[in-house]
């Protein structure tokens, strides 16, 4: 995901080293044998993008959004977790209330449709710390001379996609070099090692984090602990 490029991952019972360019060699040592060649291709969901405000500028916002592969809608009265940002384009209704809790969300792109004197006032009258508040883009938009709605919503989705985070560009094998930096534990039933991260299947069992390569061994595990040795690598 972090690459964006597209990888076929090949799972082996057997050491076998990657030698391909978009292939990656992994060895599992699951009692079950086999090999799996799986094509893996990056699919990330729509940036979500909130309006705040109902005037030309937000309409063309909403308008324009989608053709850039954005999700946009208007605000409904709280920020979606998932948003990638929210822009107040309300111009001096209602713009305190979503502005901060943007802010408090910790949208990644918040911004606020003001001149720099109204903007500045704003972000005054908001109950936020100082660097949150200099997190907002106010005026939003990059600086391209934009004059109508039209020409302010396109500066805006422009400062949006500026602020994207974009793919790394590593490669595969620089990736998975990376991961080898990660805690890693040894799933009890079988012996492999997986990776120690909170969303890894995971068991707490006599003060000690048991970590399982699936829902199989977790089960088998969970079912008679005295039959394994827990080790942690």
């Amino acid at each position: 995901l972090d690459s964006g490029e597209s990888l076929v991952l090949r799972i082996s019972p057997v050491h076998e080293q990657s030698v391909e360019s978009g292939k990656l060699s992994v060895h599992n040592p699951c009692l079950s044998g086999g090999t799996l060649e799986i094509f893996l291709e990056p699919q990330q969901p729509a940036p979500y993008v909130c309006v705040v405000g109902d005037t030309p500028v937000a309409r063309a916002l909403v308008l324009f959004g989608p053709t850039l592969g954005y999700e946009v809608s208007s605000y409904r009265g709280s920020i979606p977790e998932d948003a990638a940002a929210v822009v107040i384009a309300s111009h001096g209704r209602d713009e305190t209330e979503p502005l901060a809790a943007a802010l408090r969300a910790l949208v990644p792109y918040v911004g606020l449709v003001a001149s720099r004197k109204r903007g500045e006032a704003v972000l005054g009258s908001i109950d936020v710390c100082g660097s949150m508040k200099a997190r907002v883009h106010t005026p939003a938009g990059l600086d391209i001379g934009a004059r109508t709605p039209q020409e302010i919503a396109l500066s805006i989705l422009a400062d949006i996609v500026a602020s994207r985070p974009r793919p790394s560009g590593r490669t595969v094998g620089e990736e998975v070099g990376s991961t080898s930096k990660l805690a890693t534990g040894v799933d009890p039933v079988c012996n492999m090692t997986v990776v120690a991260i909170e969303s890894s299947l995971h068991l707490d069992h006599d003060g000690t984090r048991v970590w399982f390569c699936g829902s199989g061994c977790l089960r088998a595990f969970a079912n008679d602990p005295g039959a394994y040795q827990t080790v942690q690598s």
